[in-house]
């Protein structure tokens, strides 16, 4: 039998604040769903243009330079789920 205490829950809270604050794609309570979504797309193509064997592979899937294909991913970089929804103020 498991018993949570009060100070368990608190230190579990207090890490994952403290790793929501370090690392900015990992959220926090008042982040939209866009806004995960673009930190996820734009983490994802961060990865591609990182990776040497992964740009490769998109380009010759693309049928395309791979610098084209960085550049591209640069670009999409900017919006890469579009624009952002507009919110309703309350």
């Amino acid at each position: 039998m498991v018993c949570w205490q009060a100070s368990d829950r608190f230190n579990i809270n207090s890490q994952l604040e403290h790793l929501q604050a370090k690392y900015v794609g990992t959220g926090h309570a008042d982040m939209s769903r866009f806004e995960w979504a673009v930190n996820i797309q734009r983490d994802s193509y961060a990865s591609y243009v990182g990776h040497y064997p992964m740009l490769a592979y998109f380009a010759i899937a693309e049928n395309e330079s791979i610098g084209r294909e960085r550049y591209n991913f640069m670009q999409k970089m900017l919006l890469p789920c579009g624009l952002p929804p507009e919110r309703e103020e309350d």
